[in-house]
């Protein structure tokens, strides 16, 4: 293979989504021609630029990886490689949260050299990162390793992670509503932050075996 770029394909359901509402705003009586060109004006330009910065790192990142031996020919033909690439792809156009793009990334490339879970693993891995915020990620990756404020003695989780990520402190009502979304997927193994435990139990991992297979289909390998 040749040492040009390489790069995701630039046709998505996102064009999709574009045109038909497109096409539908031009079908709506007086307002659809101004409504059409005030879409484009706001949406496309930075719909287009997005688009070619994640082509672009994900070419970059296949490039790498040819360059140490890995033979990128044979993702060609592998249909869920395929099919991972276009869901992360258009996942990746949904958002501008640094920490959820490199999860998308990481995820394609652990599935191109075949460091993932099973196919069906794979894609509910890929729904959870396009559902979960980056504060979600932020959490998860926190209570897999747990660091206790060496001030207390007892406390809840809440204190912990309030410790790790200041900008949700007092924000109780918010990072509750992550939690409970973390653990209704199974991803970590308590309920509430607000139980009252040691330190040592402050410093416990939470994750589940889930949780931790979900963060190492997301990080880099």
């Amino acid at each position: 293979m040749n040492k040009e770029m390489k790069s995701v394909p630039s046709n998505s359901k996102g064009d999709v989504l574009h045109a038909i509402t497109k096409a539908g705003l031009s079908a709506i009586p007086i307002v659809g021609g101004p409504a059409v060109e005030l879409f484009q004006y706001v949406v496309q330009p930075p719909l287009e630029k997005r688009r070619f910065e994640w082509m672009t790192s994900i070419g970059e990142k296949l490039n790498e990886l040819e360059e140490n031996k890995f033979d990128l020919e044979k993702l060609k033909n592998d249909e869920n490689f395929i099919s991972v690439m276009m869901n992360a792809s258009q996942m990746a156009l949904r958002t501008h949260q640094e920490e959820k793009l490199d999860a998308l990334r990481n995820a394609i490339l652990n599935v191109a050299k075949g460091e993932a879970p099973d196919e069906s693993v794979q894609h509910l891995f890929l729904n959870f990162v396009d559902f979960f915020t980056a504060p979600h990620l932020r959490i998860l990756k926190v209570f897999q390793a747990p660091k206790a404020p060496p001030s207390i003695s007892m406390g809840g989780l809440s204190n912990v992670l309030e410790f790790n990520i200041p900008e949700l402190k007092n924000r109780t009502d918010i990072y509750d509503q992550f939690w409970r979304d973390l653990y209704s997927r199974g991803l970590v193994n308590t309920d509430s932050l607000h139980t009252m435990m040691s330190n040592s139990g402050l410093s416990a991992q939470r994750t589940t075996n889930l949780g931790n297979a979900f963060l190492k289909f997301i990080e880099k390998t």
